[in-house]
């Protein structure tokens, strides 16, 4: 039979064990909330009508443009394709930092990432020449070339084939 001295140590090792158990459920769950938080902070400030008419204008470039060219198609709406890529670059910066999840930005935005970069690669690169500064859009660039690394290890699949078979948790 245990002594006092035996007991009141398993007993403190099963409150430690306890405890920790308890911080990971915790933490886990925090995970889970502050994930939420995000996408639903990406869906809030990503609905404008601004970033509507920035990815219609880039939608209808052809590929590959000069920075002349997206200029002159761009007009007075170059504004507004500014405003675009500050958008892909502060999400670059934002998920390198990893305080937004790769894999969301992919179920969001992977498809308007991958074709902005597409269509405005020449123009980014003619600025930085022009600008005298590799970093303008980096970060833009960076999430870009994540995004297509991801599809050619696993092409995109639409959401709407993929989960045709989902139903929500019970």
């Amino acid at each position: 039979m245990p002594d006092l001295a035996t007991f009141a140590e398993l007993t403190s090792a099963a409150a430690v064990v306890v405890g920790l158990i308890f911080a990971v459920v915790q933490l886990r769950q925090f995970r889970r909330v502050q994930e939420r938080e995000a996408g639903l902070e990406l869906l809030r400030s990503y609905q404008t009508q601004q970033l509507a008419r920035a990815l219609l204008l880039v939608f209808e470039l052809p590929d590959e443009l000069s920075k002349t060219e997206v200029e002159a198609r761009a007009g007075s709406d170059i504004a507004t394709l500014c405003a675009l890529l500050t958008t892909w670059e502060s999400l670059g910066i934002l998920v390198h930092r990893e305080q937004v999840d790769l894999s969301m930005v992919d179920d969001f935005f992977s498809g308007p990432i991958v074709l902005s970069w597409r269509k405005l690669r020449r123009y980014v690169e003619q600025q930085r020449r022009e600008l005298h500064r590799d970093t303008i859009w980096e970060w833009f660039q960076w999430l870009a070339e994540r995004m297509l690394e991801r599809e050619s290890a696993t092409p995109p699949i639409p959401a709407h084939i993929e989960h045709r078979h989902w139903t929500p948790r019970k």
